[in-house]
């Protein structure tokens, strides 16, 4: 699969296969809680229009390809709402909501707006520092998008001059949180609605491990003594703009694995490996750990405060740091301080964790960047 093509991002979402095309095969991809919604409001909007229930439909991702989702659950009440499910597919890497059913119930509006809530167990934000407001359903602005789009095509094709209410709904999602971050980051009652992208393709499997030692592998076999290391697509996207006159096999995704893409890295005899991504994955880099999924290595709030201190931060900037919700959270506060010594004095641990991990014998650069792909901080250390 070509670049252009390759599904990929930083969160829910990851790169479709990080070998691009080599000899092992892509691992299967599955499909987000954000596209799942998707499907389900336009098969629910389909069904209150229409009156017939669609066992599919198409919807574009925003990785640059439709998906046909299969739909079920349908009821249909009077001419006032519709309800429509689908079950969630993650693929061959399940998470915490592989398999869960996500619904929608839309209804008529009297205007023509679009309007977009959750229900049983989508959970309500309650902390700053998500990309949801406060008191807000938790689903993300992305699909919420998506969600409206597949709302307005739908009106669009039957002429209907009026707007809908839209409610996602997960049964089992209060249950399924309690498995997640969630209760800690304040999204009260259930899941969140996630994805950029609406494919996820697993990062946490021996398989994987396996494709990202061969694609160093061929990197290195092509000649390269130089590679980028990122955690998916969104950030790999940001690197090969950084770094144009690098070859393509330079760049790999490794997903959560830091510290199997170092050793590897150093073994196949890479001079210097870059790593690049955003600052609440590389910010437990920073903190000594070497996989960085979730599930093993929580941003460390402590730890962040203590390197706004280091970075000269005041006392009221530190608290709010140690305070802070979430990573990206964070980063706002430092960079409307101005503060960007901040994201150096980060870069500078995480090198030298990444270098005592590896034993030395290369260099490593670290290179923060925000989602939009701007630079915020960047050191480099080793031979």
């Amino acid at each position: 699969m070509d670049r252009k093509s390759r599904p990929g991002n930083d969160g829910e979402d990851s790169g479709n296969s990080a070998t691009r095309g080599h000899e092992t095969p892509p691992l299967r991809r599955g499909y987000t809680t954000g596209a799942c919604a998707a499907a389900a409001a336009k098969g629910a909007a389909l069904l209150l229009i229409t009156g017939e229930a669609y066992e599919t439909v198409d919807i574009d991702l925003p990785a640059g390809f439709r998906h046909t989702f299969q739909l079920t659950g349908w009821q249909r009440y009077s001419i006032s709402s519709a309800i429509c499910a689908t079950v969630k597919d993650a693929g061959d890497d399940p998470d915490a909501t592989h398999r869960a059913w996500i619904e929608a119930t839309v209804s008529w509006r009297e205007d023509q707006e679009i309007e977009i809530d959750g229900g049983q167990g989508v959970g309500r934000v309650t902390k700053p520092g998500l990309p949801v407001p406060v008191g807000e359903a938790a689903i993300n602005p992305v699909p919420r998008e998506m969600i409206r789009e597949a709302i307005a095509d739908v009106l669009e094709e039957h002429g209907a001059a009026r707007g809908l209410r839209v409610v996602i709904s997960v049964p089992e999602g209060e249950a399924i949180a309690q498995k997640t971050l969630n209760p800690r980051l304040g999204i009260l009652g259930g899941i969140s609605i996630l994805g950029t992208r609406g494919v996820v393709t697993p990062f946490s499997t021996e398989a994987y491990k396996a494709s990202v030692k061969q694609a160093i592998s061929v990197a290195a076999a092509a000649g390269n003594r130089e590679i980028v290391l990122t955690t998916g697509g969104s950030s790999e996207k940001y690197a090969i703009a950084m770094f144009p006159t690098l070859p393509e096999e330079a760049f790999i995704q490794m997903g959560e694995y830091v510290g199997f893409s170092l050793e590897h890295a150093k073994a196949y005899g890479i001079s210097k490996i870059t790593l690049v991504g955003m600052a609440g994955k590389y910010s437990k880099v920073a903190q000594g750990a070497m996989l960085i999924h979730s599930k093993n290595a929580p941003v460390d709030f402590g730890f962040l405060s203590r390197i706004a201190e280091e970075a000269g931060a005041d006392r009221e900037l530190t608290a709010q740091v140690e305070a802070a919700n979430t990573a990206s959270q964070v980063v706002d506060l430092m960079t409307e301080a101005g503060n960007m010594v901040f994201f150096e004095q980060l870069c500078l641990h995480a090198c030298r964790h990444c270098l005592n991990h590896m034993g030395g014998g290369t260099a490593v650069e670290m290179v923060l960047i925000t989602m939009k792909g701007r630079v915020l901080g960047r050191a480099e250390i080793g031979e």
